[in-house]
């Protein structure tokens, strides 16, 4: 349907999500990574709140990571069993780069705090498509951590905050699949009077 692959249509009809666990290096170095953030500010955000935040794990971060994710979930979890503990750990390990993004709502303000939340979305989707328009591929997980206070905390975030996911950012290290899709007339219709 898209001829030309340069489109920003086409470009967004080729976007799949890899499986972090098999991305491999090189991920985006710090100025592309830097292009990519700045690429996924750029979404809708009624009242100009940036209503949401970015927390780069960086490399030398990720086994101090896994040993808050391990310990977090042993608190809320003290009977956890060793996979579950080994995918805690996996789950700081996997892809080259991971961004923790944050929805971070102003409450004082006049915008409902749902278009808020939605905007955090956008900017994780925006994030994806910045990342594919890089030549790179990403990955959109929550999982346990994205729900836990703890890890909340320990990424910066305060009451009221919320993860909206981890953004696993990389090279595929195998092709990647694609998956189904549901038919266009399943999810569009037409309003009428």
């Amino acid at each position: 349907m898209f001829n030309d692959l340069s489109s920003p249509a086409a470009l967004l009809a080729t976007r799949r999500s890899g499986k972090p666990r098999d991305m491999v290096a090189p991920g985006p170095n710090a100025a592309e990574l830097s292009a990519i953030l700045s690429a996924a500010m750029r979404v809708p955000d009624h009242g100009k709140l940036a209503p949401w935040r970015f927390v780069i794990v960086e490399p030398a971060a990720r086994e101090s990571f896994a040993d808050m994710l391990k310990a977090a979930y042993l608190a809320d979890k003290p009977g956890a069993g060793r996979l579950e503990l080994e995918a805690m750990e996996q789950f700081a390990r996997q892809a080259p780069t991971l961004v923790a993004v944050l929805s971070t709502p102003v409450e004082s303000s006049k915008i409902p705090l749902w278009e808020q939340e939605l905007s955090a979305g956008a900017v994780c989707m925006n994030l994806l498509a910045a990342t594919h328009a890089a030549g790179f591929v990403g990955s959109w997980l929550t999982g346990w951590p994205a729900y836990s206070a703890k890890v909340l905390q320990s990424l910066g975030g305060r009451a009221g905050d919320r993860i909206a996911g981890f953004l696993f950012l990389g090279t595929p290290g195998r092709a990647l699949e694609e998956r189904p899709r549901p038919a266009y007339e399943a999810v569009v219709s037409t309003w009428k009077a």
